[in-house]
């Protein structure tokens, strides 16, 4: 009879965040996570950069709106941990359901850096790790920072290895394959939401290369979604008038393995779309064309991913200190006690102890 794989669901949520109030759009988060639990989702997933809104400000840097967005923006990132992601966890936990959301990650360390950010959090209420946009597009490197690939890993969740990636990601194709290497199941494609971005060709068609499902949620922001003050801002461009932040209408759909829709695509609307899925149409998909197995050339190409975490700056303790004066003394620059003692005094005396330990 062969193994048998259960059923499970996966949610796209399209709605609106409450636009640049970090605070607000997580309350409404955890309200539309618990919604998509109660529907059966066994997997949520949320917009890019969903709490709290795309920084669509950013394509207007000369507007004098352009710093106050800024800082607004900033000022309602998101910390992880914190409070933020702690109600986000217990929200998956009621629920019982695994969810991915797309948040503006602030910087633990010097509070001034953005990250576009693609937070995991499973079901027993517990962050499972957090991906960083690697390389942000056009007018989002205004205010984006960059990430590293030390998050490009996937999930092993009751369903399956789960994975995603932000936006034009999708694009680079490089960041894709190194999920697919490791044997993607279900992918998280994360977006701001709308046609502009060319989302449905791109999540569709790696949805066919990666031989796994695609939640494709794009984010939703429509002009009554945007707060008063937001909503009137705006600029005449070649007798066009526009708002200054950009419009979106979602977008969201849910992708099978071999890039057929499931459900949506839907625009203009809040609402959580729902498929069923099964990972042994996964492995059937994979058998016709498997990126990481048979469908692949390792003899013809090498892939290397550098997972090492990006470090602004590194501090020398006692062990480097006791490293130098090692390689000191095989240089020939200490070559007797008394250099051996002048050499500790200068570091610190207290290594005298780790030289007589070593």
């Amino acid at each position: 009879m062969g193994d048998q794989f259960r059923d499970f669901t996966l949610a796209a949520v399209q709605a609106a965040p409450v636009y640049l109030d970090r605070d607000a759009s997580i309350e409404k988060a955890c309200g539309l996570i618990e919604q998509a639990g109660a529907l059966g989702a066994d997997l949520a997933v949320f917009g890019e950069t969903w709490v709290s809104g795309y920084a669509s400000f950013a394509g207007w840097a000369n507007h004098p709106a352009f710093g106050p967005l800024l800082q607004k923006f900033v000022l309602n990132g998101v910390e992880v941990p914190s409070p933020a992601t702690d109600a986000l966890c217990r929200a998956a936990r009621r629920a019982g359901c695994d969810v991915a959301i797309g948040v503006a990650e602030r910087d633990t360390t010097t509070g001034g850096s953005i990250y576009c950010t693609l937070l995991f959090i499973g079901r027993e209420g517990e962050i499972l790790g957090k991906h960083r946009k690697l390389k942000p597009t056009m007018f989002e490197r205004t205010v984006w920072g960059e990430g590293d690939g030390s998050s490009l890993r996937l999930y092993d969740r009751p369903y399956g290895r789960l994975g995603g990636l932000n936006c034009w990601e999708h694009q680079m194709v490089l960041p894709g394959y190194a999920l697919i290497s490791q044997g993607l199941q279900v992918h998280a494609g994360v977006w701001p939401g709308g046609r502009f971005t060319r989302q449905e060709v791109l999540s569709r068609a790696f949805a066919m290369q990666s031989s796994a499902y695609v939640v494709m949620s794009g984010g939703l922001l429509r002009e009554e979604d945007m707060p008063d003050d937001i909503r009137a801002l705006k600029m005449n461009i070649d007798g066009v008038e526009r708002h200054v932040i950009m419009p979106c209408d979602g977008a969201s759909g849910i992708i099978g393995p071999n890039g057929d829709y499931l459900a949506g695509p839907v625009f203009n609307e809040e609402t959580i779309l729902t498929a069923k899925a099964n990972t042994g149409t996964v492995m059937f998909q994979k058998m016709i064309a498997d990126h990481a197995g048979h469908y692949t050339r390792p003899d013809v190409f090498e892939f290397r991913v550098n997972r090492t975490p990006k470090r602004v700056a590194s501090f020398d303790g006692a062990e480097a200190k006791v490293q130098r004066i090692r390689s000191a003394i095989v240089s020939g620059d200490i070559t007797n006690s008394v250099d051996l003692l002048g050499a500790l005094d200068d570091l610190d005396l207290s290594l005298r102890h780790s030289m007589v330990a070593d």
